[in-house]
């Protein structure tokens, strides 16, 4: 079977260097829905050496703080679960306490209706998020 995050980016490219690429995914109601995809496939974080486990997080913190500092989202959940496409990536998700399945994982039902207008507000805030995330991403990479 053909892994789909070897076939294309996963979502809508932010950023990509030699050895990882970080899309915001297409989640529908979470407009701050973030994946840093490892680009090779391994199926598990274990399957990288020291040095790529420690890009790879350090991409996962950058990717994080700039959700914190654009964003004040309530919480950021992180998951690397893998189950549906067995290919190494993280979920960096900014989550807010007026989103419509919080305090739940996005992935458990729906606790109250989206509100659009606070997600489209979210969405006019996100090019200049992902302008920062570029510059501090190639700067990782350069490191």
């Amino acid at each position: 079977m053909a892994c789909p995050l070897c076939a294309e980016d996963g979502g809508a490219l932010v950023w990509r260097g030699d050895r990882l690429r970080v899309i915001r995914a297409q989640e529908v109601g979470f407009p701050a829905f973030y994946r840093v995809v490892w680009n090779a496939h391994v199926a598990e974080f274990s399957d990288l050496t020291a040095a790529e486990r420690a890009h790879c997080m350090e991409a996962v913190a950058v990717v994080e703080q700039a959700l914190r500092q654009h964003l004040s989202p309530t919480k950021i959940n992180l998951a690397a679960l893998g189950n549906m496409v067995p290919h190494l990536h993280w979920h960096v998700i900014a989550r807010f306490d007026w989103d419509s399945h919080f305090p739940a994982p996005v992935w458990a039902a729906a606790q109250r209706a989206s509100s659009a207008a606070r997600e489209a507000a979210l969405q006019a805030r996100l090019p200049a998020l992902e302008n920062g995330l570029r510059l501090q991403l190639a700067a990782l990479a350069a490191a």
